[in-house]
């Protein structure tokens, strides 16, 4: 009851509060609950709708304001030539404007530049500065960079035990190519202590963020089952995937299951079609052809010209456009003596009083006036 009684007041207080004072009020109540409310980026929010040009309008005022963000933002305008032309030094200027304001992002991307040689003189040494300078601000891509320097041991120091613990940070951040190298360092023990079960599943975590590598050592690993229970029908699979991918050495070996029916139907003219794809890349098997040796002359035909026209479909008789049936009389041969003309006409007759002649068939001699 005593909290029926308090309503009333509570309202009545309300309504006497002027308007400011109630706005003021509710947003310290809702910044109490939910935090301090962070300012809008306009400039950001037009560069994600794609108006470049008005984020790059935006974002010029407080980038000369020296506001990194704003910086960062003009660099990714001009590094990929959005809305702009495309100008790397341009875009290397503003990232080394927004990493000297604290931008770790753009302190990463400037050590790409510098790695690369692109819109800057490449300088390896200065990249790995910045990538350790990113990757101390707490930036995954920069840590996942660091390791491979690590692992490298020319631009950093040689310490597979310190790329292995930048190298779990960024798995564990879910980055797709970390989380393969980080499997792989696992399963090899390269600055850790082997764990196979635990490599095979970072492996598998890679191959299901998309990574075509990781797929196919994921499925050589159910293949052999080493750190996971062998699983013939799922490495299948998990070639197949990676064959659908592009990758080569999927189609290889997802070629020869299917030649064989190990863990997929047998189908020579599927094998035959991904053997092809595997030859265009340069890639070729004798034991695969052997494999193929006893299939139809139409079967591999049909296989090659799938593979020329892969990842579509050959046009079949129905999508080929047909030659429009011509509606109405057919015009008559030049060359059909029936169809010459009876009389023959002087373009430029001597005198419009000149008797036409008769086309008889015989020649006409002309006679001199």
């Amino acid at each position: 009851m005593k909290n029926a009684r308090l309503l009333p007041a509570l309202a009545f207080a309300g309504m006497a509060l002027p308007a400011l004072a109630q706005g003021n009020v509710a947003d310290q109540i809702n910044d109490s609950v939910f935090g301090p409310r962070a300012p809008t980026d306009y400039a950001y929010g037009a560069y994600q709708r794609g108006y470049f040009l008005t984020a790059l309008e935006l974002a010029l005022p407080r980038a000369e304001q020296g506001d990194a963000a704003a910086q960062t933002l003009i660099a990714e305008i001009y590094a990929r030539g959005l809305g702009v032309a495309q100008n790397a030094e341009r875009a290397a200027g503003w990232y080394q404007l927004a990493s000297n304001n604290g931008d770790r992002l753009a302190t990463f991307e400037l050590g790409m530049l510098y790695q690369d040689g692109v819109g800057v003189p490449r300088n390896r040494q200065r990249a790995a500065e910045l990538f350790t300078a990113s990757a101390e601000a707490g930036y995954i891509p920069a840590k996942y960079n660091l390791a491979l320097l690590h692992v490298e041991g020319v631009y950093a120091d040689p310490n597979l035990t310190r790329a292995a613990e930048l190298m779990k940070e960024a798995a564990d951040a879910e980055l797709p190519e970390a989380l393969y190298d980080y499997g792989a360092m696992l399963l090899e023990g390269a600055g850790l202590v082997p764990d196979i079960e635990q490599g095979a599943d970072y492996i598998r975590r890679a191959a299901e963020a998309g990574l075509a590598d990781a797929q196919v050592d994921y499925a050589t690993l159910l293949y052999l089952g080493q750190g996971v229970e062998r699983d013939i029908e799922a490495a299948a699979s998990w070639y197949g995937v990676a064959a659908g991918q592009g990758n080569v050495v999927a189609q290889n070996r997802y070629a020869k299951l299917l030649a064989v029916g190990e863990g997929v139907t047998l189908d020579l003219e599927e094998a035959a079609m991904w053997r092809a794809l595997a030859r265009r890349q340069g890639l070729t098997d004798p034991d695969l052809d052997r494999l193929l040796v006893s299939i139809p002359a139409e079967a591999l035909e049909r296989a090659e010209e799938r593979a020329r026209f892969w990842p579509s479909t050959p046009p079949s008789i129905e999508t080929i456009a047909t030659v429009p049936t011509v509606v109405g009389p057919v015009l008559p041969s030049p060359t059909d003596a029936d169809n010459a003309p009876t009389q023959v006409v002087d373009p430029n007759p001597a005198s419009e009083d000149a008797p036409e002649t008769e086309n008889t068939g015989e020649s006409v001699e002309t006679q001199d006036p």
